[in-house]
């Protein structure tokens, strides 16, 4: 194994540490942010095995919110049904009125 190669572990090993926070694991790791992204960009298997880190990230992530859901945590409720539970029609919806041309919406000539 390379010096490259050395760094590479020891960066993933640091960003699993630290759920994906790039900073945290590049300082541990000695290296720069751009030496990481340039990583990233130009070697598959690192990037492949970052994507996985964070979506670890994301699933403790979810573990936390559903331990929140079970101790009836209202915010915690009304988040998951309004990301997750859109086609069961758990969302919040706006009106918006959009006026054709040149034409004053009429609910201007009520503010005169």
């Amino acid at each position: 194994m390379n010096k490259m190669d050395t760094k590479k572990k020891q960066v993933l090993e640091a960003l699993e540490r630290s759920l994906g926070v790039v900073t945290t694991a590049v300082k541990a790791a000695g290296i720069s942010r751009s030496t990481f992204y340039n990583w990233l960009e130009k070697d598959a298997d690192f990037a492949r095995e970052v994507k996985d880190i964070e979506e670890q990230a994301i699933d403790f992530s979810e573990s936390k919110l559903f331990q929140l859901i079970a101790e009836k945590d209202k915010t915690a409720v009304i988040f998951h049904l309004k990301t997750k539970g859109k086609s069961r029609g758990y969302v919040e919806g706006q009106d918006i009125h959009i006026s054709q041309g040149n034409q004053k919406p009429s609910w201007l000539d009520e503010a005169t």
